[in-house]
Formats: C-alpha cells, structure tokens, sequence
C-alpha cells in the first residue's frame, strides 16, 4: 500500500510547466525518420551532452537543411571535438549548430575552402558578416559526416539560447517517437553522516533489486541510520535504436515528501565539468557504469538540478519504518519507479568508511605545491571538489600521481626537472601518462630550459618519456610514378606511436592543398575537386611533424590526365 501511495504522489506532482517556447517555429534538419543514438543531457565523459544525436543510416553524405530562416554565424573546423561544425543564428535568438558534418553545402562550402587556402590551414574558426551567408528555411546547407570526435556517421544537432546554453532541442517541438520505459539497472545506498550506516555498512552499498508484475521495481528492505544518499544507474532506448542513451527525469521522495529532482532541459557549457561531481566518478573508473547520485554535495552548482530538499538526503532515525522512492521518466512521459523500504537500525558498524590515509592531505578551499624527488605539483585552490588524501610517489622519472577515482575540476599542474639529460636529449622529452597498455600517451609539454610542464585534470602515473623516431608516411592509394586520373582523392596514412602527430603540411608542384586529417584511422585526404592546378606530372610533397619536434618528409610523382 505504502508503494502505491508513494507513486500516486509522484504521478500528481509530474505536471511540467516550460516557458513559453516556439514550439512551432524549427522544422526538422533532415528529411529523413528521426531515429536517436544520443540524447540531450546524456552522461558523457567530463561533460553533458549537448544536443540531439541523429542517426543517418550509418553512413555519410545525408543532407541538411535549414530549420528556420537565419545566417550562418559561425563556422568551425577541426580535427577533433565536432570536427566540421556549422552554427546559425535565427532572428528569434536561438542558434542551431550541426557536428560532426562530412562537408558544407553551396556557397558556405566555397566559403569555407577559399579561406582555408588563404591561410594554408585545415582547422581554421571564422565568423561571418551577418550579411554574407544568409540562410532561408528548408536551404540545403550541409551534409552530414563522421568528423571530429564522432563514433560513428550521426549529425550532433543543437538548439541555444541568446546566451549560448544549450537546450533540449525537445523541448521546441521536435518529435521523435518513444514508447520505452527507462531501464533502471541498479541503485546505491550512500551512508553520509559520521555516525549513518545501512546494514551496518559505512560505504557505498548496491542495493538488490526485485522486479514487480507491473515492471516497477522495489529493492530489499534495509536497515540504516542517520543521514543517507541514493544514488541510481538508468538509462533510456528510443523507438528504433538499441543505444543507451540518458533520462530525462529523476525525482525521489521520502515519505511522500519531495527530496530532490534533476530535468535535462538546459545548462551552460561552464558547468557542464561538474557532471564529475554528480556522478559517482570512482564507482565509474572502476566498474565503466555511471551512478547518478540523488543528493547535491559541496562545490555542486548544477543548474540541472531543479530541486532539492536537504539536498536530497534522508535522515534515517532509530526504530522508525520509512519509504523512499524514485521514478525516473523519459521525455515522453514514460516512467519507471523503484520503492526502497528502509527500517530506522541504530546498530553496530561492522564494516567502517574505508579512508586510505596518506601523507599529502590536500584542502580543497587552498592551493598545494608538492615536491617529489624531480616533479613538482601545483594543485590550485578548488581543482578538487573536497578534501582528500593523496596518494603521490616518485621513482625516477615516474611520477605516481594518485589513482584515477577522484575527478579534477581545473588543471593541475606537474612540473619535472631534466637538468640530468644532455641539451639534445632534453629536445626529444615529453611527459606523457601511461595508458592501460602501460605506454605514455602525450600531454601537452612544454620547456623551459632544464623544466618540462604540463596541465591535466586526470590523475594517473606520468613519466618523463622520450620520442627519437620521426612520424610514418604511407601512400594508400598510389604509388610512385603511376597514373590516377580515375581517383577522386589521394590518400596517405601518417602515423606516429610515441609523442603522436602534431602537424602536416602538403603541397603539389609547390602549390599548398588542404589535405583533411582523420585522427581516428591515420589517414589524410586530398579532394581533387578543390582544382588546385594540376599537370600531367605532378611531384607531391607531404611534411608530418611529431610533437617533439621530429619530422618526415615523403616525396612522390604522380600522373593525372590534364583537364
């Protein structure tokens, strides 16, 4: 009886009231079934996704078109990140932005490829005068790809406000068809106080989840005291895709009284870190799950969370029977329920907080400098969400820099004396921090003198490694001396298994062309449509430089047949 009340309450109280948005006024970008892999507010890593992301098919060269009247704004192209972007801003304030493109349409494309060549640059921003791409509703504008930091052929599409934060494009009418119920896969009991415990247990505690006739859940009755936190692993599948994508809503309620809400509709892209802070971010290192925890603690201004009682925690008193309830929704409406029944237990702690101490106790409202053998540390003021005990240890030119399962807000900064190695040595050095196969992944160095330093927000074991080994070149697609005139791109692989690829360079018969990079399988690409002028023998030259500073030069000669 007591579950049945718990969810009546909940169910009066969903009623969601929004400004008043044009809900009318965007039409969809593509004219295709709106099929999602990604969802707006999903749990990403150190951010929140910002859009929608929409399948195409799984493959590239979909078209876009304009939503609404505008002009394009912005323009990005990267190697990384959302790789080619396009942002437009529409008179009614909002700006759409569209990721991950394969190219641009028409006249921005032209745009586009003009001013890359006049600065000889693939990655280039530009901002255009209101004036010189103006945009009307249903305008071909794009294509869509798989650049950047993309997984896969998809448009990350998003809709701002006049001040740049992203919100759910849902929210302005969009319709994408969803008849699933969120999945809940596992729920936490997190003890708080000095004197809380459940099951006489002082640490995070998973709960057994019993799954009732109706598809609601219930977990085991526990027994707890003192002030506790919930936390809950959801996720949610939209009608014709199998991807785990976020909630929507989660809302808890202890006794029937509201504790704490948290509604993905819209958040600024200067919070966005402190997901690291909402999530459980060592229970996410550890066990790959995310466990959205349902309580707001110190350094946590997430505006995405849009109510709290006692942020969100329950005190638990001795001998007292309690209920405590979560339901967490899609945009849809559709809504899962789980009904924690709690018995107030002031026991025994057999099982107190596990706190690993060590020497280096870090205060997160004060800066720390640190010294081991030859690092340094600077560890500004709130670049850590609490205190803690640091786990920090040199041997030789390894610095063991705690674990990974505690997040770091802002950079810290590690600093490592090589007055030891030769002045030709120290070029080739670079502080890199060893990845699960044990090898240094570059982060970004620089030196001064006999100072190596670099900035990170992940802790891990850095080491002072070295690169002597120029980068790879490879053609893909020709070979020297022979005839091409059927391909339409030339290709090349570059590789570089040390510090990694930091820039490149091409030109045909001294004439630079804008060769495209792609990260994610090592290849550039050269359109022979870009018409830079050709002859019937043609000598390519291609520079690829590591981030130590070692280069290669490939050189070939290729035919063509002359147009």
């Amino acid at each position: 009886m007591k579950k049945f009340v718990s969810i009546l309450l909940f169910i009066s109280g969903l009623a969601y009231s929004q400004d008043d948005l044009p809900t009318d006024y965007f039409s969809n970008p593509m004219e295709i079934d709106l099929i999602l892999s990604g969802s707006f507010g999903e749990l990403r890593s150190n951010h929140f996704h910002s859009g929608l992301d929409i399948k195409t098919k799984q493959r590239v060269g979909q078209p876009i078109f304009a939503p609404a009247d505008g002009y394009v704004s912005r323009i990005n192209v990267g190697h990384f990140g959302y790789g080619k972007a396009l942002y437009i801003l529409h008179p009614n304030g909002y700006t759409t932005v569209y990721g991950h493109l394969r190219s641009y349409a028409g006249d921005i494309e032209k745009y586009v490829k003009d001013r890359q060549y006049q600065k000889e640059t693939y990655e280039i921003k530009l901002f255009p005068e209101k004036t010189h791409l103006p945009i009307k509703k249903g305008d071909l504008i794009a294509y869509s790809g798989n650049s950047g930091g993309s997984g896969g052929p998809h448009l990350h599409y998003e809709i701002r406000d006049a001040a740049q934060r992203p919100m759910n494009p849902l929210l302005f009418g969009i319709d994408v068809p969803d008849s699933k119920t969120p999945i809940v896969s596992a729920v936490f009991a997190y003890p708080i106080g000095e004197d809380a415990h459940v099951n006489q247990d002082q640490n995070r505690i998973k709960l057994r989840l019993i799954k009732q006739r109706d598809g609601n859940y219930k977990t085991e009755d526990i027994k707890a005291y003192g002030k506790i936190g919930f936390g809950v692993t959801t996720y949610d599948q939209w009608d014709g895709a199998s991807n785990k994508n976020g909630s929507y809503k989660i809302e808890t309620r202890f006794n029937g009284s509201e504790k704490f809400e948290v509604q993905f509709n819209k958040f600024s892209f200067s919070e966005t870190r402190y997901l690291n802070r909402y999530l459980d971010y060592e229970y996410w290192e550890t066990n790959k799950s995310r466990v959205q925890k349902l309580f707001r603690e110190q350094n946590n201004p997430l505006s995405v969370i849009t109510k709290t009682d006692d942020n969100g925690y329950v005190t638990i008193k001795d001998s007292l029977h309690s209920i405590y309830s979560i339901a967490v929704s899609d945009f849809k409406g559709n809504r899962r329920f789980i009904s924690i029944p709690i018995e107030g237990s002031k026991s025994e702690i057999l099982t107190p907080r596990n706190i690993q101490k060590t020497e280096d106790f870090i205060y997160a409202d004060h800066s720390n400098s640190i010294t081991k053998g030859k690092f340094s540390i600077f560890i500004p003021t709130n670049s850590l969400y609490e205190n803690t005990y640091l786990d920090i240890k040199n041997e030789g030119d390894t610095l063991i820099f705690h674990e990974d399962i505690i997040p770091i807000h802002t950079n810290i900064t590690i600093t490592a004396d090589v007055s030891a190695y030769s002045e030709v040595d120290r070029d080739k050095l670079y502080l890199g921090r060893l990845n699960y196969k044990g090898l240094p992944y570059y982060s970004t160095t620089r030196r001064v003198g006999d100072k190596l330093t670099t900035k990170t927000r992940t802790f891990g074991t850095y080491v002072i490694a070295s690169d002597t080994i120029p980068p790879e070149i490879k053609p893909i697609n020709f070979s020297e001396g022979k005839w091409i005139s059927n391909e339409n791109y030339l290709k090349l692989k570059i590789t570089d298994d040390l510090s990694g690829i930091s820039a490149y360079r091409a030109t045909i018969n001294g004439k630079f062309i804008l060769m495209e990079y792609d990260y994610k399988k090592d290849v550039l690409t050269y359109n022979f449509n870009d018409n830079v002028n050709l002859d019937s023998e043609n000598n390519l030259k291609v520079i690829v430089t590591d981030n130590v500073g070692n280069s290669t030069t490939f050189e070939a000669k290729f035919f063509r047949k002359h147009t």
